[in-house]
């Protein structure tokens, strides 16, 4: 099963929360050791990959299909064969 490809949103956000965290981190945690560095590093990692896949992705449009209902058709007015009417008397008569 083929892995879905992430969008450019996805890629925008998780970058940036990577690169932002980082420093952020960095800044608040005031190490200059080797092995937190490598921990804080780790987690941005993390949280820009959890950013990245909480992000929606795009979805195929779906198209909506002409589906016959189940109620009957309505039937059509049957129109009496007798004499002819003007329309101001066939519309007052459908008014009535």
């Amino acid at each position: 099963m083929a892995m879905p490809r992430p969008t450019v949103a996805q890629f925008a956000y998780g970058s940036c929360t990577v690169v932002l965290s980082t420093v952020v981190m960095l800044a608040l945690s005031q190490t200059a050791s080797g092995g937190w560095i490598a921990v804080i590093a780790v987690a941005a990692l993390a949280l820009g990959l959890l950013v990245a896949m909480t992000v929606p992705s795009s979805r195929s449009r779906t198209v909506a299909v002409h589906r016959p209902s189940a109620l009957p058709a309505e039937q059509p007015v049957p129109v009496s064969t007798g004499t002819a009417r003007s329309g101001a008397d066939a519309v007052r008569q459908r008014a009535a």
